[in-house]
């Protein structure tokens, strides 16, 4: 980047105005939201604040936001917080480094407001990642990023792509069909991390297989960042980066193949149980174009575009062209060093994060209500567990706030929904049939009456 107001001429400037100069390149032009911006900052503060109705921000002090050159919003009112969406990060349940509650904690301390836990293949560090949320006022996305293989339908070669799924605050519906893939995958993944280790072996570096498990943790399907982490600790490397440049590269002396679903399955899939389908760095592509259009076919709601140095205008056309949300996120792992990005340094603008939530809520809405029937319908401890997996229901245990279950079921309502969306004739459907059910929430039952 060049800066501003670079110049060797050697003659005399204005300090003060070099200072001004210096501001600049520092921190660009700020200028006060527009009407459409403004209205975007309200809809999305509104729903980050749901379960915190003193924090939206009012009226009056919405005149104390303003735009950088980049559309993030900014605030030049003390003590008003920053709205910081991190769409794209990982725990220890799967290949990152921080346990979810660690997790975050540490966004917390970055000024995220709102948290896409995205682990590779599997969910469940979702509940562990919202009762830490609980406690520092930031909002869950529940989400997974699913590895998936893209399979050209000439003799190109097939080629690895990630797709994230953002589901509601009561998490993907018929979720035991996702948790049957994702199980698939990870099945797949153990195989894959053995056959990766018995190459290496073959290639004079006698890696044990116990020494990858061991990092990887109990229960967590290793990849290839903790077969990589094993070569560092056993000193076959000098770091994660030339694991992966010698070794563990797509199409490398060890790389190997999982059992993956095809990517336009799993978008499918997604779009199915309620999620919105986004492409997950689509840089790291070697054909970009044919994979976005396949998948766009197949119900493919983005792609990443923004990253912490900024949004790639290559990858920003595209979404354009095939008219999908642009996003972004750090996809923090925890293993530290220059090459990451930390939590929350990706801005996202105001009207970006509209656009997304704009998309996302009716389908989140939408994917609420079947969770709900499906338990109204059969009330079996079962489908309530399903509700209590992602809904934080446990928090509410034992309250005296609550003459009833019902008021149980509307108060996770009014966290997971706007007034607006929850004035529904078919969520009053639901709470009509929910009459004369009783809830045994962590075994206290609670009788569900109709107003």
């Amino acid at each position: 980047m060049v800066g501003l107001g670079d110049n060797s001429s050697g003659c005399n400037v204005n300090p003060k105005a070099k200072d001004k100069k210096k501001k600049k390149k520092r921190g660009g032009s700020k200028r006060k939201m527009t009407v459409e911006q403004t209205l975007a900052f309200k809809s999305v503060t509104e729903w980050v604040y749901l379960d915190r109705r003193n924090s939206s921000p009012t009226s009056s002090a919405l005149s104390s936001w303003v735009v950088d050159d980049l559309a993030v919003q900014k605030s030049l009112g003390i003590g008003i917080e920053k709205v910081v969406f991190e769409l794209h990060s990982h725990s220890n349940h799967s290949d990152g480094f921080l346990s979810a509650s660690k997790l975050v904690e540490r966004a917390h301390g970055n000024g995220v407001k709102v948290l896409a836990l995205t682990d590779h293949d599997t969910m469940s560090g979702i509940p562990e990642a919202i009762e830490t949320a609980h406690r520092f006022g930031i909002k869950i996305i529940p989400g997974v990023e699913i590895s998936t293989m893209f399979s050209p339908r000439n003799s190109e070669m097939e080629e690895p792509v990630h797709i994230l799924a953002y589901y509601s605050s009561c998490g993907p519906t018929r979720y035991e069909e996702l948790e049957k893939l994702l199980g698939n995958i990870r099945e797949g993944r153990y195989l894959r991390a053995k056959d990766m280790v018995l190459k290496l072996n073959k290639l004079k570096l006698p890696l044990k297989w116990e020494h990858v498990t061991k990092i990887a943790g109990k229960g967590v399907a290793p990849g290839r960042l903790h077969v990589a982490r094993a070569m560092v600790e056993a000193g076959y490397v000098e770091n994660l980066k030339q694991a992966f440049t010698r070794y563990l590269y797509d199409g490398g002396p060890a790389y190997s193949m999982g059992s993956e679903p095809l990517a336009e399955e799993a978008v499918q899939l997604i779009c199915e149980t309620g999620g919105l389908a986004v492409l997950a760095h689509p840089w790291a592509l070697k054909n970009p174009i044919p994979i976005i259009r396949r998948l766009k076919e197949a119900g493919l709601h983005g792609m990443e575009v923004y990253r912490s140095d900024g949004r790639l205008e290559a990858y920003s056309d595209l979404a354009d062209t095939y008219d999908l949300l642009k996003l972004g996120g750090s996809d923090y792992h925890g293993r530290g060093g220059h090459g990451e990005s930390e939590l929350g340094s990706v801005n996202l603008p105001v009207l970006v994060l509209n656009d997304f939530l704009k998309l996302a809520r009716p389908i989140w809405c939408g994917a609420i209500k079947d969770i709900l029937e499906s338990y109204a319908e059969e009330p079996s401890d079962s489908n309530l567990s399903r509700i209590a997996m992602f809904g934080r229901m446990g928090s509410f245990k034992g309250s005296s706030r609550f003459s009833c279950g019902k008021d149980l079921i509307d108060r996770c309502l009014s966290t997971w929904l706007t007034a607006e969306e929850r004035q529904n004739a078919e969520f009053e459907a639901i709470r009509l049939k929910l009459s004369h059910i009783s809830i045994n929430l962590g075994g206290v039952q609670v009788p569900v009456e109709s107003k």
